[in-house]
Parts: C-alpha cells; sequence; structure tokens
C-alpha cells in the first residue's frame, strides 16, 4: 500500500503540470483567476511532494495487484484535487457538484451541472476541456509515457487502465515507447481537428476548447446549448468525422501512419461493424422521425439525427437538439448504440464494439454445437482465432456491466428518481456518453439531481471508465490476500 502511495504522489507531482494550460489562458484572457491557477497547482504539487517523501522507503517495483489499486485510487485523488479551481471560480458551488463535474471530465463523460458556460471565465472553461483531454487517452497512460522518470514498472499500470478486453498488445517492444506513440497520434489528430474547426467557422478558443472534447469524446462545451449554439453544418460535418475517428481503435491511427497508408483501416472488423451500424441506424432513425412528423423535410431529419446519433452512440455527449423531445423510439434506440459502438483502444466507452462481436459469435458458435455438438468450432473475429479465456472474460464482463446498470438503476430509483430518468442517467454515466433521458436529457443537465443521485452517478462514471473488472476487484478478499 505504502508503495502504491508513493506512485500516487509522483502522479500528483506531474498532474500539476497540467494546470499550465489554464495558467497561461487565463494570462491571456485576464480572467482574474491567474493566482487561484497558480495556488492550485501548487497545492497538487505539495500534495504529491509529502506523498513522495513520506513513502520514500517504501519506493519498489509495482506487482500486477498494486496496478489495480493505484488507477482507482489515482483517478479518485486527480478528479478530488481537479475540484479545487471551481471551488475558487465558482462561489457556491459544493464539492460534490464540482467533484462530479471533474471526474466527468476526466472520465470523458461531458455529463455537466453547471450553467451559464456562455460567460464563464476562459482559464475555467479550458480546464473542463483539458480534463476532457487528458483523460480521453488515460491520465495513466500519460504516466506510463514518463515512467521511467519515476524508475517503476508501466505494465501493470498500462494493463489495469486501457480500455478492452485485448490489453497484451503492444506497438511498440517497450511499453512506454508504446504509450508516447498514443498520445504522439492522439496529440497531431487534436491539431488537425482544431484546424479543421476553425476553418468551418469557430474561433480558436472554441476550435480548441472543442476538439479536446471531440479527440476525447468527452462532450463537454463551451455554451450550455452545446454545438447548437452554433448551427453550422459545417462544423457538425467537422466533428462528426473526427467523433468517428476517436471512435476506432488509435492502434490503427498510428499503424497507418507509420505505414503512410489508409491500407489497415481495411482490416479493422471493428471500424467496419461500428461504421455500418452507426449509417444504417442514422437513415433508419431519420427516416422514423421524419415521418413521425418532427421535422418538415427527410434531409433536415438526417442532419439532425447525424450529428446526434454519432455523438452518444460513439460516447462524446455533444447535442445539437433536443432528441429527448423525440418519440421515444428514437432517443432509445440512440442511447441503446452508446453501449457498444465504440472501438477497443479508443477514447469510447460502453461494452466495446470487440466484445458485442464475440457475444454474437458465441451465440452462433451454441446455435451451431446444438445442431453439431461434436463439432470443434472457435471463436474468430476478422479471420483471428479468439481464445476461450477471452470469450469467458467477456461474457464475465458482461454480466458485470449489466449486473452494474441494474444495482445503480434501483439506487436511484430508490432515491426517488423517476424510472426513465434513473435508467438513463446510469447508462449514459456508466458508457462515458453524457446527456440521459428525463430530467438529465439534452436539454437540461445533471443539476437537478440530488447530492445522493449525484454521487451514484460519478461511481458510474468512474466505473464505466476502469472498465468495471479494475474497480470490482478491489472488493474481492483473493485481493487482498499476501
Amino acid at each position: 500500500m505504502l508503495a502504491v502511495l508513493n506512485v500516487l504522489g509522483s502522479m500528483l507531482m506531474l498532474f500539476s503540470v497540467t494546470y499550465l494550460m489554464p495558467i497561461v489562458t487565463s494570462l491571456i484572457y485576464s480572467d482574474g483567476l491567474f493566482v487561484d491557477f497558480v495556488y492550485a497547482a501548487l497545492g497538487c504539487l505539495a500534495a504529491g511532494a509529502g506523498l513522495v517523501l513520506a513513502t520514500r522507503t517504501h519506493r519498489r517495483e509495482l506487482r500486477s495487484r498494486d496496478g489495480f489499486l493505484l488507477v482507482t485510487l489515482g483517478w479518485i485523488l486527480m478528479s478530488a484535487i481537479a475540484t479545487v479551481p471551481l471551488l475558487i471560480g465558482l462561489p457556491g458551488l459544493t464539492f460534490t457538484d464540482a467533484f462530479f463535474e471533474t471526474m466527468s471530465g476526466l472520465s470523458t463523460t461531458g455529463a455537466t451541472v453547471l450553467t451559464g458556460l456562455d460567460t464563464m471565465a476562459p482559464s475555467l472553461n479550458l480546464w473542463r476541456h483539458a480534463l476532457n483531454w487528458y483523460g480521453g487517452m488515460g491520465i495513466i497512460v500519460l504516466v506510463v509515457a514518463i515512467l521511467p522518470l519515476l524508475g517503476v514498472g508501466g505494465m501493470q499500470l498500462y494493463k489495469a487502465e486501457t480500455p478492452g478486453p485485448v490489453k497484451d498488445e503492444k506497438l511498440t517492444p517497450r511499453i512506454t515507447q508504446t504509450a508516447r506513440a498514443l498520445w504522439f497520434v492522439y496529440f497531431l489528430i487534436t491539431l488537425a481537428c482544431i484546424v479543421s474547426l476553425r476553418l468551418a467557422g469557430m474561433n480558436w478558443f472554441d476550435a480548441i476548447c472543442h476538439a479536446f472534447a471531440t479527440l476525447a469524446l468527452g462532450g463537454f462545451s463551451t455554451y450550455d446549448a452545446s454545438v447548437g449554439h452554433f448551427d453550422s453544418p459545417a462544423i457538425e460535418f467537422v466533428l462528426i468525422v473526427f467523433m468517428l475517428i476517436s471512435a476506432m481503435n488509435f492502434a490503427r491511427h498510428f499503424i497507418a501512419w507509420q505505414q503512410k497508408s489508409l491500407r489497415t483501416y481495411a482490416t479493422d472488423v471493428e471500424a467496419r461493424a461500428m461504421l455500418t451500424i452507426i449509417g444504417i441506424s442514422t437513415a433508419g432513425v431519420a427516416l422514423y422521425i421524419w415521418l413521425q412528423g418532427v421535422y418538415p423535410s427527410f434531409w433536415t431529419a438526417l442532419r439532425h439525427t447525424a450529428f446526434n446519433l454519432v455523438s452518444i452512440a460513439t460516447d462524446c455527449g455533444f447535442v445539437s437538439q433536443d432528441f429527448g423531445a423525440w418519440p421515444m423510439f428514437a432517443p432509445m434506440v440512440i442511447l441503446m448504440l452508446s453501449c457498444y459502438c465504440a472501438n477497443t483502444g479508443s477514447t469510447g466507452g460502453g461494452i466495446k464494439m470487440f466484445r458485442t462481436l464475440v457475444l454474437f459469435r458465441q451465440a452462433q458458435r451454441e446455435l451451431f454445437l446444438l445442431v453439431h455438438p461434436a463439432a470443434v468450432t472457435p471463436v474468430k473475429i476478422g479471420g483471428q482465432v479468439v481464445a476461450n479465456k477471452i470469450v469467458f472474460a467477456v461474457l464475465a464482463f458482461v454480466v458485470l456491466y449489466f449486473g452494474t446498470v441494474v444495482t445503480l438503476t434501483f439506487m436511484l430509483l430508490a432515491s426517488g428518481l423517476d424510472f426513465i430518468s434513473s435508467f438513463s442517467a446510469v447508462i449514459a454515466c456508466i458508457n462515458n456518453a453524457g446527456p440521459g433521458l428525463g430530467i438529465v436529457g439534452p436539454a437540461s443537465n445533471y443539476q437537478g439531481l440530488t447530492d445522493f443521485q449525484t454521487w451514484v452517478c460519478s461511481l458510474a462514471m468512474l466505473l464505466g471508465r476502469l472498465e468495471i473488472f479494475s474497480m470490482l476487484v478491489l472488493f474481492t478478499p483473493t485481493f487482498w490476500r499476501k
């Protein structure tokens, strides 16, 4: 435990560097929060240094179980310490709401309890979006990229945080190089998104903030009306393209960059399945709401459906229309897509497309074995055999996923929240998708929840970002046995 606290202290010291962006922003815009951010950064640095000094005699190489504990504690502690600028800059904001906001930022959920974003201090707004961006590729992956400076092994942390069931695939011989490669590609695509949004009509500040949220699939916006504030087909098109890119496996992007070829995408079964499902669903929902008379023309319905469906299906969370007011079939389809469309190794959440494909192939295998019980039929994805241990891990994850959804939904129901709001809030938070339905729908936010309900949603966001296993393993007796 003390060895974990030692590394956690080093992580906090590194995290203090993230305050540089809002500090510079506060200087540029003279919004009066420069000193507050400096104090917050120094406080984070001091807290980290204190932990390192207090546990310096317990410094050692991390074991596998240490990784899970460090990842969980790291996300909780960094979300807690990131509340300081919000608590200082927004008088009257409670710690519960501030923690929800920072957990939503770092977990790339995009749910918010704040209003008045249009007039918020630029440095605070940038801080929210910077949290999105840091959390997108993963705070721990960022630390692993710099981990040689800390003198501890990084594979345990990488496996504990990295989303998806396949965690042993490395792009480079060393895990530190893999983490750096992922962040390099992430940074390049972010720059491309910033320039594209600027050309589409955003100012530089909005372009930077929305690019951060887009690449992280975080969904924060600088306006209460989200992307609907711009009412621009060009901006919506750019965001759709980059949301889909961000929902793909970033390992593919790195390989494409390395090979200077797009050929690798042709073999990506996950990406093909995601694009096919999203394409068919967009056309179907657009046709449905047009026939229901929601919009006067099919092309208007297609525009608004495409943006909002892609945003929620990829677990980003931007909105341009109140899709919660559409006939119930449409928003329920959109919410359902958030459960499984994002790819393994992307910045999205949910079950992931790989697991969905494994479940589908396993169901096919079971049906085949009913007719041919003696046959040997391995599960294959894209022509590659999936080991039975991965199939079993996927089945276990899905059981825990739905069990967690049911449990948290009943907790919200017991607190007095209506069913639609309870269920959609849990689905949106555990998938890190942002807006739900009902009182947490796209036309409102999570401000109307009680403190208890807010903490339940914060827990759902953390469980979703750490993909349940990494956190729930801490509550098993086996974990704590020597």
